[in-house]
């Protein structure tokens, strides 16, 4: 009988663990949103979806009228909800950030906001090192310097 709570207060203290994970999400999302002003887009395209231990995680393309190439973006919902924002590639979205170092995608009628950051980190080094100082600071200021969402090391798991 004593044994008993053990393993359902683990799992408690695994399922705080995850929801201290969502808090940090949803004050990055606030960082963000203090710092760049929202931009309407008139097209967010879902590409891909996994499912991930801390979330749904979405490869979306956010365009941007007049310029080509737009990056591939990581984007997680800030809430604990894993699908996929009904009406977000028909109406577009409110976007905060500057893309080579991430932002806040929100949805127009559900509500929904998704974290961004670019889903290949690495590549766009080069991009963020050229960037001028006031992009630096603002990047900083908002906490997008560095990967923000990562994936936990589950290797100790197997």
């Amino acid at each position: 009988m004593t044994a008993l709570p053990v393993p359902a207060g683990f799992f408690v203290l695994l399922f705080l663990i995850l929801r201290t994970r969502h808090g940090r999400r949803l004050a990055a999302c606030e960082r963000v949103l203090r710092t760049y002003s929202l931009e309407y887009r008139t097209r967010v395209d879902k590409k891909s979806e996994q499912w991930r231990l801390l979330g749904s995680v979405f490869t979306v393309k956010v365009s941007t009228r007049g310029q080509h190439g737009a990056p591939l973006m990581r984007a997680v919902n800030a809430s604990t909800v894993r699908r996929w924002p009904k009406g977000a590639e028909e109406r577009g979205a409110w976007v905060a950030g500057d893309f080579p170092f991430g932002g806040v995608l929100i949805v127009p009628g559900t509500g929904d906001m998704l974290f961004m950051q670019p889903s290949d980190w690495h590549k766009f080094a080069d991009e963020r090192e050229r960037a001028d100082a006031l992009r630096i600071e603002r990047a900083q200021q908002a906490g997008l310097t560095h990967l923000v969402e990562k994936e936990p090391n589950m290797t100790y798991a197997y």
